[in-house]
């Protein structure tokens, strides 16, 4: 396995371009299925998660082709995809595939809406707990498909066809709304999503299904109107900018100290993690380029967060802020209201000499005046960048290993702190 290896103590200084978001390219490339025309994505991010879900795609039957690079194309510049579903070739998403990403379980939706029935693997649990997708299934049920689950695998059919509902969620889930609104735009009927997720990945896939042909009233709110439509067509559509890797590369100029434009980001899609870190003693300034953070001295102030749904503080911010925390002068609160077991990371920065304390789903963090270079080991996506953060500022050197949680949902992120100063090398396996 590859591993990470930071020098800290340099600052960060230039310019970090970021990434299509992997939380929308995911399932906009699920909306192909949708189709039997050709869906164009542009800016679609490098990564091991999109790799795979190429993989579940083509087993259903969807042609992928991701065009070269251009003469001139700025190196930061995402893929190019088109995908074609003609005809859905098999409608069952099996367990080695499913098991490997749960966003792969998003199939659900556009199968049944367009074929009438899917055999999808549960995809089980995950390092950051157990994620059920019973809200997913409720919708669908509600949509007028018949669920059953046998040998592990949920089983839908919709005879006639799906029927329009008022689909009214518990809780605020990412998942189930994607699911619901990728099958209703093809029901039959009018469709009401209330107290649906209203994160900018899902109003990108909304945007998406608009140019497609769907009709969506309340994009962007947490209640989404759908009046269902016969068939979509294809269309081109441009993924909006990672804000979970700004939000990251800001923490890391922030550790680091320094000045870095992070380019093409969209600060509205920011604002909590950007409130948090002007509290921290960061500054951070929004320009025409994007966002730029920079930090030239001042102290790391402690800050109080409860995660959140959007508009709130990201639960994929979490363990970043942790790890920036770590330096404060002071003690921290960070509460985790999302995931029930997401501070795996907190070990692991322990290694390094952070002091953090756990109280149920609260850590406290109590600032120290030093970081030391330490042997750790990645435990997800977001904890094993937690590390990076904390490593650009701890002494001596820090070795990440299990880095592919890294490769999931960073595009060449030892590229793009190299190139702004920092001493990061990454060590093939």
């Amino acid at each position: 396995m590859d591993r990470i290896r930071i020098r800290g103590g340099n600052r960060l200084n230039g310019t970090i371009p970021i990434s299509g978001a992997k939380n929308a390219a995911l399932p906009l490339m699920i909306v192909s299925l949708l189709t039997p025309e050709t869906l164009t994505l542009s800016n679609v991010p490098r990564l091991a998660d999109v790799r795979l879900l190429q993989r579940i795609l083509q087993n259903h039957g969807i042609d992928i082709m991701v065009a070269g690079k251009r003469p001139g194309q700025n190196g930061a510049a995402g893929d190019v995809m088109h995908l074609t579903a003609r005809e859905i070739a098999d409608t069952t998403a099996p367990y080695e595939l499913v098991s490997k990403m749960r966003a792969s379980f998003w199939v659900l939706g556009p199968l049944l809406a367009r074929c009438g029935e899917a055999r999808v693997s549960l995809p089980g649990g995950c390092a950051i707990g157990t994620r059920p997708v019973d809200m997913h299934l409720t919708a669908m049920e509600q949509l007028g498909a018949e669920i059953a689950i046998e040998g592990g695998y949920v089983i839908a059919r919709a005879r006639k066809g799906l029927k329009g509902a008022h689909i009214r969620f518990d809780k605020v889930s990412v998942g189930a709304t994607h699911a619901a609104l990728m099958a209703a735009v093809l029901a039959d009927g009018d469709t009401v999503i209330e107290n649906a997720a209203a994160e900018p990945e899902i109003g990108d896939v909304a945007e998406c299904l608009v140019k497609m042909g769907a009709r969506i009233e309340g994009i962007h709110s947490t209640e989404l109107r759908i009046r269902g439509v016969t068939s979509l067509s294809g269309a081109t559509h441009s993924v909006i900018p990672d804000r979970i890797e700004t939000g990251t590369y800001a923490m890391c100029a922030g550790m680091a100290g320094g000045d870095v434009l992070l380019k093409d980001a969209n600060a509205g899609h920011l604002g909590a993690v950007i409130d948090v870190m002007r509290q921290a003693g960061i500054d951070v300034d929004v320009v025409n380029e994007g966002v730029r953070i920079h930090r030239n001295g001042a102290a790391l102030r402690p800050v109080t967060v409860d995660t959140a749904p959007f508009p709130g503080f990201p639960t994929d911010c979490q363990a970043q802020l942790m790890a920036l925390m770590t330096m404060a002068t002071g003690t921290s609160t960070i509460r985790e209201t999302i995931f029930e077991n997401r501070f795996m990371h907190v070990q692991e920065l322990a290694r390094l000499g952070a002091d953090i304390h756990l109280h149920g789903d609260t850590a406290e963090v109590r600032g120290v005046r030093k970081l030391t270079g330490a042997q750790v080991m990645a435990t997800d996506l977001r904890a094993s960048v937690s590390l990076v953060i904390a490593g650009l500022a701890a002494a001596g050197e820090t070795m990440i290993n299990r880095v592919y949680h890294l490769d999931r949902g960073f595009e060449t992120l030892e590229e793009k702190l190299s190139a702004c100063g920092a001493d990061v090398t990454r060590i093939s396996g």
